[in-house]
């Protein structure tokens, strides 16, 4: 889920995917490590931050001594190399360039290697191109040697994914063997230690679900279910690694992103008038991921947009909410995939209003039908019109207005103030909601103002300004 900050090009002519915050989070060999890399992806922190057009990026960063640590890591192995004496690899200081280079491209200078970067550089290139690698120095070969080359690196990666998934499948088999209750007493070890071994096995997207596993144990009444029904969305992504050939390509891409393979937006842009549903942050440690959800009122297609801040910075994308900004978007690959990344914009932003909507009893079809595309989608975006909210025995409902339906609102959203914002807006009248709708119910993020109904007026009032609920 990510809005694509940019990339290199290849040694073979094609884009070098810009990791993102996740993927870089993902290589940390322990949660020490991701927390003191979280401090260093601020701009504060570098100097001499560059970034050639085949894959490395360097840095010097500040230390407890008086020369600065030299951090230069290379996309295409991954490899990295560090002045520090940590022990870890990669250390915390290879992890901060990542994160500083997922969060701000800008702060990046794009150019050859600096000196003591480029000995390092073209020492592991050379030696690459020995092997059958890219040629030395990162040059912009295209010849079909490099595109040979450039298909073994991912064969070589493929099985080393291949062995983590294999390695995760019996790992998975023995926990079930020995019962979920086990889980309690080794706490965050397993899960943790499971997360490096795929890490090791270069699949950022499998540690990130091990360790959310972690966290569920003895979280509370229910765990084991919910600790069970984790592990069987572990065990099908893995099946699906293994049985990827077979797969339609939509749904191949969609496994592919959630092992954690870098993807890049791909296919022609789409230009439309596209309107700001929704933006909002989910603060994670000392990151922060903003979520921005746009609609295209000639395509009807919505869309993600996804950007990150490090180090307590917000991110840079920001679009105002109720407006529409004409501009082409660049979808990525993946079934049911909404992420996208924001083109050139042409004009000013105008005000806009809300979306068409649906009926609160279409909308679990919805998420029903995103769910045959990608198994692992916790929710998808959807507008419901002519909805109320309600109280329900256990919290919040949102109810047709002229039906007999309801969808029970998410527990996330129960304890935020904008639930009582919708509540205050409905004042007890149908109301047109964005949210996402998922297996735990429609989480609400922004509403549109019903307008005052004018006496003796048979037509509906004007839709009135968004309301922001999140």
């Amino acid at each position: 889920m990510q809005l694509s900050h940019g990339g290199e090009s290849s040694p073979t002519g094609g884009p070098v995917a810009r990791w993102t915050v996740e993927q870089v989070l993902a290589l940390a060999p322990d949660a020490a490590s991701r927390t003191a890399a979280a401090r260093l992806g601020a701009a504060g922190s570098w100097s001499g931050t560059g970034c050639d057009g085949a894959g490395a990026v360097w840095g010097l960063c500040k230390g407890s001594g008086s020369t600065p640590y030299r951090t230069v890591v290379d996309l295409t192995g991954p490899a990295y190399h560090c002045t520090c004496p940590s022990r870890k690899f990669p250390c915390k200081h290879a992890l901060g360039l990542l994160l500083l280079r997922a969060a701000d491209g800008a702060a990046f200078r794009q150019g050859d290697p600096v000196d003591w970067a480029a000995a390092w550089v073209e020492g592991r290139r050379g030696r690459a191109v020995e092997k059958g690698g890219p040629p030395e120095g990162g040059g912009t070969a295209r010849g079909p040697a490099d595109a040979a080359a450039a298909g073994k690196r991912a064969e070589r990666r493929a099985e080393r994914v291949t062995a983590g998934v294999e390695e995760l499948e019996q790992r998975l088999a023995d926990l079930l063997r020995g019962g979920l209750a086990a889980t309690e007493r080794s706490g965050h070890g397993l899960w943790e230690e499971t997360a490096a071994r795929m890490v090791d096995a270069q699949a950022p997207g499998l540690a990130a679900r091990a360790r959310e596993s972690g966290a569920i144990t003895g979280s509370g009444p229910g765990w084991p279910v919910r600790l069970l029904e984790e592990c069987g969305l572990l065990h099908l992504l893995g099946r699906a690694w293994l049985g990827r050939e077979r797969l339609p390509e939509p749904l191949a891409a969609t496994v592919r992103t959630r092992v954690g393979l870098p993807v890049s937006a791909e296919g022609p842009p789409v230009r439309d008038h596209w309107t700001v549903l929704a933006q909002y942050d989910i603060p994670d440690g000392r990151i922060v991921a903003r979520r921005i959800w746009l609609y295209g009122q000639g395509s009807g297609r919505t869309a993600l947009l996804l950007s990150f801040g490090a180090a307590g910075r917000p991110p840079a994308q920001a679009l105002p909410v109720g407006t529409a900004i004409d501009a082409e978007l660049r979808p990525y690959p993946g079934g049911a995939q909404p992420r996208a990344e924001l083109g050139e914009q042409f004009g000013a932003v105008a005000p806009a209003g809300p979306p068409p909507g649906i009926a609160a009893a279409d909308a679990p079809a919805v998420y029903g039908n995103a769910l045959r595309e990608d198994p692992w989608l916790d929710a998808c975006p959807v507008t419901l019109r002519d909805v109320i909210p309600v109280p329900s025995q256990d919290g919040w409902q949102v109810a047709d207005a002229r039906a007999g339906s309801a969808l029970p609102i998410a527990p996330a959203a129960l304890s935020r103030p904008g639930l009582w914002k919708l509540v205050a807006l409905s004042g007890g009248g149908p109301v047109t909601v964005f949210g996402e709708i998922g297996h735990r119910g429609f989480d609400p993020f922004a509403a549109w103002d019903p307008g005052e109904p004018e006496e003796g007026r048979s037509k509906p009032a004007p839709v009135g300004p968004v309301v922001r609920l999140v």
